[in-house]
């Protein structure tokens, strides 16, 4: 059993930041990956960004550029840097370990 728990969603103005935690527990030693997922309105869920235990990392063309992620050593805490925030960049950020999901965190970005 994992757990996945996020944090630092919010309201932001388009061109602001912000800065999503993922915070995990349980049995996580056995797996590589962590993954960030957003649910946009209208959409389905899209994994945007990885990193491997490594430190390999992989973006969707959506955000490439704009969004870092990163962990700590211990694998303990995943982050999420978003910069260059836009419109559309609105939705439900959740952290991912292979079968489970977060609950997610609320980003909204007005124009």
């Amino acid at each position: 059993q994992v757990q996945l728990v996020e944090s630092g969603g919010g309201l932001v103005q388009a061109g602001g930041s912000l800065r999503l935690s993922c915070k995990l527990s349980g049995r996580v030693s056995g797996f590589n990956a962590v993954g960030w997922g957003r649910q946009t309105p209208g959409k389905q869920r899209e994994m945007i960004a990885t990193i491997t235990r490594d430190g390999t990392t992989n973006y969707a063309d959506s955000v490439k550029g704009r969004f870092t992620v990163s962990r700590d050593g211990a694998w303990n805490t995943v982050y999420l840097q978003m910069n260059s925030l836009k419109p559309e960049d609105t939705g439900v950020y959740s952290c991912n370990v292979a079968f489970w999901w977060g609950q997610g965190t609320q980003v909204t970005v007005s124009s």
